[in-house]
């Protein structure tokens, strides 16, 4: 049994999160454990080609990291080198164990603490914080006759990079946020792309820009940085107004521009009918691009929507709703992640016996989305309803981490064991955030997207301003918790 002070499941931005402030905490007894061989997260798992991120890299990135980017929206190879920076500047790979699965773990009653089983062990810790993140477990979609394929066939979060598909007739499966990076980055290099499409999302142009060698220079000055995030973030929480408090400005900000910018790149009104999205902008997540709708007008690309989606797949290739063969060498999965109802993927039971999945069969929740009752000392990072549409997920993973730490040297300085909120605490927030859910985009907005979980919650989201996060997560309620 290896034993430490705490420790935390996954090394992407919310690992190496927690780890930064528990070192800043003087805490060093602490474990990564990591599935994967690599260290770092979406960034470095996800390799397909044209990955990028979609909000602005000088805010989507660590506070306390600052880094000169090349160019407002950073691509994948950028973010891979900015992540390995955090993780060699804080000793952190000598205080992770790769290809380490966790396969589930176990409140102690006598030890106070929590047992982890691995395929590469036993561990035990006090504290258990879990970052394997909402975006982290692929899901494909069980098609008739999907086994049955003879060629070549990959999610997007597991690319094949020794696959050559250029001259290849390729399919991709999924219209979403993947497949629009995806799309233009091989459609002039594929023979044939066929586009399987089940909802249109709306689409903005993408405002990015190389910085010049100036540029990046004063980038690297931490006064203007903060600057520059402080601008960003403000313009972009802006936003939040239109998404939950007004349709009006929601339509004249947004879908008005998104329904030009679609009829100004797309010249063919039946393509453009296909395209053109059936419910509320926002509703769904928003895809910035500036090239996706030019790839889709290519004559090598087709796009089949929902009237002629796929029936089954089979040896060759994918038979449509249609009846049309379509043969095929390679078939690209963008077709998301278990987000809501998968939160955990392991089996988490809790100091009474009761597994974490039954708490949650009606809907995953948790107060701030990061405690749950009869669970003592596990924090879930990026947990239920902390996901924000509008600004950098990392602005939130750090608000999560103020609560979080705060829990934790309050138990160190006063000498106790656990810390667990209570079942009062948790229900009033979490009916507080299904209330302001109702207000939102995202529940009313006549969609069903990946943000709601099989009982039809929105549980990807959190219904407000990022800084309304920051301040419940900042300000610590005695009251809300049971220390023992």
């Amino acid at each position: 049994m290896k034993q430490y002070t705490a420790l935390i499941i996954g090394s992407g931005f919310g690992g190496q999160c927690a780890a930064i402030r528990l070192q800043k905490q003087g805490i060093q007894d602490f474990r990564i454990l990591e599935r994967r061989d690599f260290m770092g997260g979406t960034w470095c798992q996800n390799n397909y080609p044209g990955a990028a991120v979609d909000v602005q890299s000088p805010l989507y990135s660590i506070a306390s990291e600052p880094y000169a980017w090349s160019q407002m929206f950073a691509e994948r190879d950028e973010l891979e080198t900015y992540t390995h920076g955090v993780i060699n500047k804080y000793g952190l790979r000598d205080k992770t164990d790769t290809q380490t699965n966790v396969q589930s773990v176990t409140w102690n009653n006598e030890a106070h603490g929590w047992d982890v089983a691995t395929n590469n062990g036993h561990y035990r810790a006090k504290y258990l914080i879990n970052a394997s993140g909402p975006l982290s477990t692929p899901v494909i979609p069980n098609f008739p006759g999907r086994d049955s394929f003879q060629g070549e066939a990959f999610h997007t979060n597991h690319w094949n990079q020794h696959y050559d598909y250029r001259g290849k007739k390729v399919a991709i499966i999924g219209s979403g946020a993947s497949a629009a990076q995806v799309i233009p980055a091989i459609a002039d290099q594929v023979d044939e792309l066929h586009v399987f499409q089940r909802t249109p999302h709306w689409v903005l142009p993408r405002p990015d820009r190389k910085f010049s060698a100036l540029q990046r220079k004063l980038l690297g000055i931490k006064p203007i940085y903060k600057l520059l995030r402080w601008i960003i973030y403000w313009a972009l929480e802006s936003r939040v107004i239109a998404f939950k408090y007004s349709p009006k400005l929601r339509f004249l900000f947004a879908q008005s521009h998104a329904l030009k910018f679609l009829k100004k790149q797309v010249k063919d009104p039946e393509l453009r009918a296909k395209l053109t999205p059936d419910y509320d902008i926002g509703c769904k997540r928003i895809i910035l691009s500036s090239t996706l709708y030019p790839a889709l007008c290519r004559s090598n690309v087709t796009l089949h929507d929902k009237t002629d989606g796929i029936e089954q797949i089979n040896a060759s290739g994918i038979q449509t709703a249609k009846g049309q063969q379509v043969d095929l060498d390679l078939i690209i999965w963008s077709t998301g992640y278990d987000a809501t109802d998968g939160v955990i993927s392991y089996p988490v039971i809790g100091k009474n016996g009761n597994s974490l999945a039954e708490k949650w069969e009606m809907f995953p929740r948790a107060y701030l989305g990061t405690s749950m009752p009869e669970f003592p000392n596990l924090f879930i990072v990026t947990g239920p309803n902390t996901g924000i549409g509008h600004t950098s997920a990392i602005f939130v993973i750090e608000s999560q981490m103020n609560y979080i730490i705060d829990c934790i040297t309050r138990l160190e300085k006063n000498r106790k064991n656990t810390i667990e909120v209570t079942p009062e605490a948790e229900a009033e927030y979490t009916d507080m955030i299904h209330s302001e859910m109702k207000r939102t985009v995202w529940h009313n907005g006549g969609c069903n997207s990946w943000y709601k979980s099989k009982s039809g919650h929105v549980i990807a989201m959190f219904p407000g301003f990022s800084f309304t996060y920051r301040f419940l997560a900042r300000r610590f309620k005695p009251q809300h918790h049971h220390i023992a």
